[in-house]
């Protein structure tokens, strides 16, 4: 069976359907502000309602451009020294924030139990490469080293994050096995990620129309972003990924993005990184934020956080 002729779920197809009557401008036409109230607007239609937690805290922290906002969530109001989780959004580098995200931090924390950290980075156009990976970088070495702020004690990172936020995940980690922060990162676990050139892949071509991601938005996410291909901190399989730790990695079936999530999960196999790789079939980019419009999507959520949960006992 060839790819263009992928199997799409009900729900899924659905939705793009719907999608398809409203019609709509692309965020490559309607630019950086009209696309940041679209992908809210999205959230607000599409996306679960959020779990109700213990903690939910506005807090920031130092950042090489003033301080970064961030969102603590936690299950338990006090616990004792263990993993947090930083999370790392998506939005192609240029929309999305903590708000649109908050659903999805809050299923992390339910589902593992555990404090979770999202970071709110610079964005581009007004602050094109390297401004999120150096906030990103500055946020998880920040959360590391256990701060007041935080009130827990934090013994390892699980740095999660999906889409432009997979690949700050994977960039962030592989920052963080460079110049060791004061403690490990002890699983990364990026959801549909940007790890290589993109432009050569053949899902690409495929999904470049009608699956929600096209290829008209990305192309013009990369060029709002202005990052050098070949700076690890923006493409990271050009770099050195050896060392990585434990790893999970998702794809979507019908995403453009797809054969670079595939490429990077087997790159890290054969350096002998362990890695559990799923690849959900017949559904989009950008399903962990649209758990409402497509509610299949939240049994793939819940595959892939089984898979941090299972790296975590392997490491505990």
């Amino acid at each position: 069976m060839a790819d263009t002729e992928h199997f799409v779920r009900d729900d899924v197809r659905g939705f793009l359907d719907m999608l398809e009557q409203i019609g709509g401008k692309g965020v490559e036409e309607v630019g950086a502000v009209e696309g940041r109230v679209q992908m809210k607007t999205m959230g607000q239609l599409a996306e679960a309602p959020p779990r109700d937690l213990a903690v939910k805290k506005d807090l920031s922290c130092p950042g090489p451009a003033g301080d970064i906002p961030l969102r603590l969530y936690d299950t338990r109001e006090t616990r004792e020294a263990g993993p947090c989780v930083v999370f790392i959004h998506g939005g192609g580098f240029v929309i999305g924030d903590i708000e649109v995200y908050d659903s999805l931090c809050t299923e992390f924390s339910h589902q593992l139990d555990l404090p979770v950290v999202s970071v709110e980075y610079r964005l581009a156009p007004e602050h094109p490469f390297p401004a999120a990976p150096d906030d990103c970088e500055a946020a998880a070495r920040w959360i590391a080293s256990s701060p007041e702020a935080l009130g827990r004690e934090v013994s390892g990172l699980i740095i999660t994050g999906d889409s432009a936020g997979g690949n700050l995940t994977i960039v962030t980690t592989n920052q963080l096995v460079n110049e060791p922060a004061d403690v490990p990162v002890i699983v990364q676990a990026p959801i549909y990620p940007v790890a290589s050139d993109v432009s050569q892949h053949r899902s690409l071509k495929d999904f470049a129309e009608g699956f929600l991601l096209t290829g008209a938005a990305m192309a013009w996410f990369t060029e709002q972003y202005g990052a050098d291909p070949k700076d690890p901190r923006n493409t990271p399989m050009v770099g050195d990924c050896s060392n990585t730790p434990p790893t999970v990695v998702c794809t979507a079936g019908l995403d453009p993005l797809r054969d670079s999530g595939r490429e990077y999960a087997a790159h890290l196999i054969q350096q002998g990184t362990e890695v559990v790789y799923l690849e959900f079939p017949g559904i989009i980019h950008g399903f962990t934020t649209l758990r409402k419009a497509i509610p299949s999507g939240q049994k793939d959520l819940e595959a892939f956080i089984d898979a941090i949960k299972l790296m975590l006992e392997r490491y505990r």
